[in-house]
């Protein structure tokens, strides 16, 4: 059980690398634990004092361990490392994050089917079960591997690096890592992305930012999707931009349609600026 996030770490982590060479997946099983050392036996300190020995009036003293800091460190290794290998081969990583729903696999389709010949592309699908997403990525013709998590509600940087070992992006390239639908735990875990990449519907309350801030705070850009709606759906997009910039004042936001394709080439005219940026170490 992980301690950070509650997700069972001792389930299976599948990985499929589907090629657009290729008409088939190839299954990987990952035994993906969270290998920490924890103390046994004697190790924890314990009251000897007589009070402690004697004393039956009271509940015994409970030992609170804090291990989510060595959880993160350990994951934040990685990720330094993930992202050292992007920076060498100068490859844009993009962490799209959302709760489920919002149009995250839509919005790529629609990206990389349009963009197809301007840049190269690669993507990592996050979802708990099914290789439905990394089909419909597959029928655009791009390289993708599909994660499941089992139980898992996040990605992590061990994942992200052994998925990098099985599918080799190209130099040069963008890799999108579409993440499992939740805005709570993937906001703790850094996967060596450049960016990440908010995503809200108007189907979704407009006090998002507000009720999840970390994702907010941590994100670069925030896209609002499905701006086609809004004549149907009780959603103030003033409001909601408000609150993002409370959260995060340095955030910027686009918002688009993948439907009618509004606002589409605002958000492919950032996606290339942030390809030619150059990398800073």
């Amino acid at each position: 059980m992980c301690a950070t996030c509650g997700c069972d770490s001792g389930s299976k982590t599948t990985f499929h690398l589907i090629d657009k060479n290729e008409d088939h997946s190839h299954p990987h099983t990952h035994d993906h634990s969270h290998d920490h050392e924890h103390p046994h036996g004697h190790e924890h300190p314990h009251d000897h004092s007589h009070a402690a020995v004697h004393n039956h009036n009271h509940a015994p003293k409970k030992t609170i361990i804090d291990v989510e800091q060595d959880v993160l460190s350990q994951n934040n290794l990685l990720a330094q490392r993930n992202r050292g290998y992007f920076d060498a081969k100068n490859i844009l990583a993009l962490n799209l994050v959302s709760s489920p729903g919002s149009g995250k696999t839509s919005l790529l389709e629609r990206t990389l089917t349009d963009l197809k010949g301007d840049l190269e592309f690669a993507v990592i699908e996050g979802d708990q079960q099914t290789n439905n997403d990394a089909d419909r990525i597959h029928a655009t013709g791009t390289k993708v591997t599909q994660i499941n998590t089992g139980k898992g509600c996040h990605l992590d940087a061990h994942m992200i690096l052994h998925a990098l070992q099985g599918m080799k992006p190209v130099e040069n390239s963008v890799l999108f890592i579409e993440n499992v639908g939740n805005l709570v735990c993937p906001a703790m875990f850094d996967l060596g992305e450049r960016e990440r990449v908010v995503i809200i519907s108007v189907t979704e309350g407009d006090d998002k930012p507000l009720k999840y801030p970390d994702m907010f705070h941590s994100s670069t850009l925030c896209i609002i999707n499905k701006i086609d709606l809004l004549p149907y759906v009780p959603f103030d997009i003033e409001k909601v931009k408000a609150n993002a910039k409370k959260v995060n004042h340095h955030l910027e936001i686009i918002e688009l349609s993948c439907t009618s394709g509004e606002g589409l080439p605002l958000w492919y005219n950032w996606l290339k600026t942030k390809v030619l940026q150059p990398v800073t170490i």
